[in-house]
């Protein structure tokens, strides 16, 4: 049970809520207990579960990896000149591992996971869910 979900994003950063996307494909495989392994398929976009109850936590984090990688940074060689995002992607991850039971995932009160663009804004942006049964 494997599906690919595009999106488009909007912003040269930005984390987006896929929660209910996942949900809604474990729902109509029929899955109730197993693993959910989702991974964004670009090297400047990754997965990441985080709070999805107060907005101002999304504009901290992409805030403060802006901090710790800025775009701009004169030692940086890659010449597409998107360093930044390589390195927020290596930090945040390209993939999570998440729980199911009882045909939804097992995730805390207030967490969601999020695709996270650091590269944007792009057009067809892609990220898999596997399904595992277990």
């Amino acid at each position: 049970m494997q599906k690919t979900f595009h999106l488009d994003t909007n912003n040269h950063s930005q984390m987006i809520d896929i929660t209910r996307e996942i949900e809604r494909f474990i729902q109509e495989e029929g899955l109730q207990d197993g693993i959910a392994v989702v991974s964004s398929m670009h090297t400047t976009a990754g997965i990441t579960v985080n709070e999805n109850a107060d907005p101002d936590v999304k504009t901290d984090m992409l805030t403060r990896l802006d901090e710790v990688y800025p775009w701009d940074h004169p030692k940086d060689k890659h010449m597409e000149g998107n360093t930044a995002s390589h390195l927020k992607v290596s930090t945040v991850g390209h993939a999570q591992t998440l729980i199911i039971s009882g045909g939804s995932l097992v995730l805390g009160t207030w967490q969601g996971v999020y695709f996270c663009e650091f590269d944007g804004p792009r057009r067809n942006r892609k990220y898999v869910v596997k399904l595992m049964e277990g």
